[in-house]
């Protein structure tokens, strides 16, 4: 292909539709089930995470597809394909990767870990004493919270609320009242577990024995109908739209409208049927047409219609030999006594969760303690339900400091846990504010606002410490999720750090910025202008490398920059977790760009940015991926490592992703991904966060 007609970049074969890349991000979590590598009960997780990951592609992106295509909307996204002809390819697929789903339980895991004395136990294997066991656990624990529903007109087939667990049942013989009564109902009581685990001292039994509360309802089902004779019953399950609707333009309060919109989220459209492989083609024809959907909408499954559930699996086994290492995070020693001269003397960067999170909640409880802390402004995403960041805001608080804390409400599945935080903060005197109507608040920024001498130590003034992280304020996802988190006194990327905060509070126009990029207002173009730099570099002759860390690339026009960079001679190493719809490796147009994904024990969180820039480097942190809604609809910052030891750090950790083979995908111009190689004659090198790991 000649060099670039600007046309060229219209075409839709060069974009990777999004939902399909996302798609084949969950095919890569579900190898690593089926990987030996990896601990046994660490791959159960890995399958357990597939499914979640599976039920919020549904609730949210598929719930969202189906909308545009029921209001008739033919119009094609970037990639060429109608909402209709996306939903059928990603039916297609989903029932793929469903299938493989429990044939990876079915035939893989379950045998592994019977072998391993850790048993999922079919009725067909329970001992006498284990039945009678169980036998007296549903009459004792389950009957009596059952509900069943036989259905005529007066008991009508029920509203199903979204990923329970039911059961259809047929039925012969005649109810109390000498009706026939053909199908009923029985709605999986939520309180109690899904997986049950059976006393070690029973008879025949192992020292892991586990049993699915669907087996137990299955075997003792026809007690919950006296008189008749149930004659089938399978599971299923029903997926609902899940995301909230809150019209900002028309609400007058939005936290009340987003607490009257969570009421109803379990009741949302469905938008899919899990039932059992052995249900009847008229059963599951009917509660198809009962939850309004159609065939390509119905999944058949082999064994639990939840393999979530399955998560509480490795906690109740104290087997250490078949879970990851555990490991103490570092605290650097430079930040665990006074954090306020240790930034006074230098920035520091934590590198999570290989640095511990400590010191971060460690900055805020001094803060709030030390008489000269004037002031506290933090944002909040996601920090969780029981918060030590927020408990430290409220002894801020109520010690007098002034604490403003913007809280996004809209933080989707947090929204309950984020609105009751902030009736506590303002319960204990905080400034709460809910972020900008219409723009998401996903910046992760803390400043703190000190009293301190100047350095002659005559004339005292006003002084900003600020941390700025590429992860959300949450200690626990902290030691899951890989994230940056900078620590800085550096006054002028500090009084940036105000004015964003200023801006949110006061709704006002704020100046220049002068270290941070800001979306929705220069993040882009400031992205695009250092690429175009590269690209200027690169027709110079010059050295022009850019390498981009992120969860998600979709956004087209940053993506067709992309690919002037890659024709103009740019080497572009882009390592994107889960959806990216750049065509890497197209001759002519993106030869110089290569796409990996790294899937491991973390969660890869982090978005880090850098460019040659002829030498110099540029090393930029961010709350931001290259998607639409970050560039244009959410409050998002970069800020720039200044410190060049830091910089070297960051880049260097950079090249241990970009050079790792074991455990990263590299993207296909298909759109597939495939498993890194090494170099020939190779070993595979040590995976990459394991490297972090040992150098901690």
């Amino acid at each position: 292909m000649d060099a670039p007609a600007k046309l060229e970049f219209q075409l839709p074969e060069l974009f990777i539709n999004r939902e399909l890349s996302l798609l084949e991000f969950n095919q890569r979590v579900l190898d690593q089930a089926k990987d030996d590598s990896i601990p046994l009960l660490e791959r159960l997780k890995f399958l357990c995470i597939s499914s979640s990951n599976l039920d919020e592609f549904f609730e949210i992106r598929v719930a969202g597809l189906m909308q545009i295509a029921e209001a008739g909307s033919a119009q094609r996204g970037p990639d060429g394909l109608s909402p209709q002809e996306a939903l059928a390819m990603i039916s297609s697929r989903a029932h793929e990767l469903v299938d493989e789903q429990y044939r990876v339980f079915n035939d893989v895991l379950v045998p592994a870990l019977h072998k391993e004395r850790i048993r999922f136990l079919r009725r067909s294997e329970w001992t006498p004493e284990q039945e009678g066991w169980l036998r007296r656990y549903f009459n004792t624990e389950l009957l009596p919270v059952l509900s069943p529903i036989g259905l005529d007109p007066a008991h009508p087939f029920p509203r199903i609320l979204n990923k329970s667990l039911n059961f259809i049942v047929s039925l012969s013989g005649k109810d109390a009242f000498g009706r026939n009564i053909q199908f009923a109902i029985v709605q999986a009581p939520r309180a109690l577990p899904r997986v049950i685990q059976l006393p070690k001292d029973l008879p025949g039994g192992g020292p892991h024995d586990f049993v699915f509360l669907s087996s137990v309802i299955h075997a003792y089902v026809d007690d919950a109908f006296p008189g008749m004779q149930a004659t089938g019953c399978y599971q299923f399950r029903v997926t609902r739209n899940s995301d909230l609707f809150v019209d900002e333009e028309e609400a007058t309060d939005l936290a009340e409208a987003l607490e009257d919109e969570l009421s109803q989220r379990q009741w949302g459209d469905t938008v899919r049927l899990e039932v059992a492989d052995n249900c009847p083609e008229a059963l599951w024809t009917y509660l198809m047409q009962e939850t309004q959907l159609t065939p390509a909408d119905v999944y058949q499954v082999n064994g639990p219609v939840n393999l979530m559930r399955l998560m509480t699996t490795p906690d109740a086994v104290d087997r250490p030999e078949l879970k990851y290492t555990p490991f103490t995070p570092r605290v650097p020693k430079a930040l665990s006594a006074d954090v306020f001269t240790a930034i006074r003397e230098r920035d520091h960067l934590l590198h999570h969760p290989y640095d511990s999170f400590t010191p971060v909640l460690e900055l805020l409880r001094q803060a709030a303690r030390d008489p000269k802390v004037l002031a506290i402004k933090q944002t909040l995403y996601r920090t969780g339900a029981k918060s030590p960041v927020v408990e430290a805001l409220m002894e801020a608080a109520r010690a007098g400091k002034e604490v403003t804390v913007v809280v996004e409400l809209r933080a989707r599945f947090d929204e309950a846990d984020n609105l009751s935080l902030a009736e506590k903060l303002e319960e204990a005197g905080a400034h709460i504010v809910y972020g900008v109507v219409g723009y998401k608040t996903h910046a992760k920024m803390c400043l703190i606002v000190r009293r301190e001498e100047s350095a002659g130590g005559k004339t005292p003034g006003l002084r900003y410490y600020a941390h700025l992280g590429t992860g959300n304020y949450h200690p626990r996802t902290a030691r899951l999720y890989t994230d940056y988190g900078l620590f800085t006194s550096d006054q002028e990327l500090c009084r940036d750090v105000h004015a964003v905060f200023l801006q949110l509070t006061s709704l006002g126009r704020i100046g220049k910025l002068h270290c941070l990029l800001q979306s929705p207002f220069t993040l882009f173009k400031e992205m695009q202008a250092r690429i175009d730099r590269e690209i200027e570099h690169a027709k110079k002759g010059k050295p022009a490398r850019i390498i981009a860390k992120m969860n998600s690339l979709v956004e087209a026009e940053m993506i067709k920059k992309l690919y002037e960079a890659s024709q103009a001679g740019v080497k572009i190493d882009l390592i994107v977790r889960a959806m990216c719809s750049v065509r890497p490796g197209v001759p002519g147009l993106s030869e110089n760009i290569t796409v990996r994904s790294v899937i491991g024990r973390f969660l890869e969180h982090h978005r880090v940015f850098y460019f040659h820039n002829d030498g110099v480097g540029e090393v930029l942190l961010s709350s931001a991926d290259w998607m639409e809604r970050n560039l244009y609809r959410r409050v998002e910052v970069a800020f720039p490592i200044r410190d060049k030891k830091l910089r070297t750090k960051v880049l260097d950790e950079l090249n241990a992703y970009v050079a790792d083979t074991a455990q990263s995908w590299v993207l296909q111009p298909n759109g597939q991904y495939v498993r890194a190689t090494p170099a020939r004659e190779a070993e595979p090198g040590k995976p990459v966060q394991l490297q972090f790991l040992e150098d901690s």
